[in-house]
């Protein structure tokens, strides 16, 4: 199969980018390298079967011109700052909902017909059923990224009524592991990185969350695209636990050795946007024969290592 990763250069496109090629397809990197690193395609760029464009998803024609012959696309650009999302409304808007557009009528330009979208588990918004399977009925959204990715759900999916395309849509829980640059666990340790005497937490550090390894969550994307076959194919990824903000930053402090003080702000949500609860059922993608390796504490202790031995990613960050 040949297909494009746009956002190939990013924490979870180019992990999907080294299995892809690992199982001996031919992959185009697509990615402006705003968010996104050369350093992530090291490997990949010694494989024969790999190309990477370096261009914007605003960029139609330049989308058009990589899609050719192109078998599938993994949509994967994408602004993914929840939390700011009130200070620069248009980017969700632009990055996320217009940029689908974009890849969608690339797509159709060239008659490709298989698209897989990361979406978010933050569409549930403030969910009345926990763990939330994917038939939850849909709540008032909490924020701007959250609402770009539904709208950008439902373009696929006017797009596979439309015009004939088969989708891969996923709802993923925080996702964490090597190469991750953003996210709770990122902000923890550069903080107690500069100050290892004292930790300010945004909310209670109550809240509860779902994480996931990255390499069980491109383990589950190739598995549902090999296995799901209807015309839209929609799957919860996490692996079903949570733990609360406090469990995690424990399991931080411990692995790297310190005991700070605490301190927090914010109440039960931690900014506009902060959802309390986030727990998904992940039924759905296990009954494809899907399980992942890693536990939320094993995945937390994972990344902790992977950025205390790459302290470049925390510096290149700021």
């Amino acid at each position: 199969m040949k297909c494009v990763v746009t956002g190939g250069a990013g924490f979870i496109g180019s992990n999907l980018v080294d299995c892809l090629l690992a199982r001996g397809d031919q992959v185009i990197a697509y990615d402006n390298l705003v968010s996104g690193f050369r350093e992530f395609l090291t490997d990949a760029s010694k494989h024969s079967a790999f190309e990477f464009v370096e261009g914007d998803v605003g960029d139609v024609d330049l989308l058009a011109r990589t899609f050719r012959g192109v078998d599938m696309v993994f949509h994967f650009a994408a602004n993914a700052d929840v939390r700011f999302g009130t200070n620069h409304p248009e980017k969700d808007l632009k990055q996320n909902t217009i940029a689908t557009f974009n890849v969608l009528e690339a797509m159709r330009r060239n008659a490709v017909k298989r698209i897989a979208f990361s979406s978010t588990s933050s569409v549930y918004g403030e969910a009345r059923i926990i763990p939330t399977p994917e038939d939850a009925p849909f709540p008032i959204q909490t924020s701007l990224y959250a609402a770009s990715k539904l709208a950008g759900e439902g373009l696929i999916t006017a797009y596979c009524e439309g015009f004939g395309f088969q989708s891969w849509i996923f709802r993923f829980v925080s996702i964490l592991g090597a190469r991750y640059t953003h996210g709770h666990v990122f902000d923890f340790v550069n903080k107690l990185r500069a100050n290892p005497q004292e930790l300010h937490i945004l909310g209670n550090g109550l809240q509860t969350k779902s994480y996931m390894d990255v390499s069980d969550c491109v383990g589950a994307i190739l598995t549902a695209v090999e296995r799901g076959k209807d015309k839209v194919n929609i799957f919860n990824l996490g692996t079903g636990d949570a733990c609360t903000v406090n469990q995690s930053v424990g399991w931080i402090c411990e692995r790297l050795g310190l005991a700070p003080k605490l301190t927090y702000s914010g109440g039960e949500r931690g900014w506009i946007g902060d959802i309390p609860v986030i727990q998904l059922d992940a039924s759905r993608v296990r009954k494809l024969g899907w399980q992942p390796k890693y536990g939320i504490r094993d995945s937390v202790v994972r990344t902790v290592d992977w950025l205390t031995a790459n302290t470049w990613a925390l510096e290149a960050r700021k």
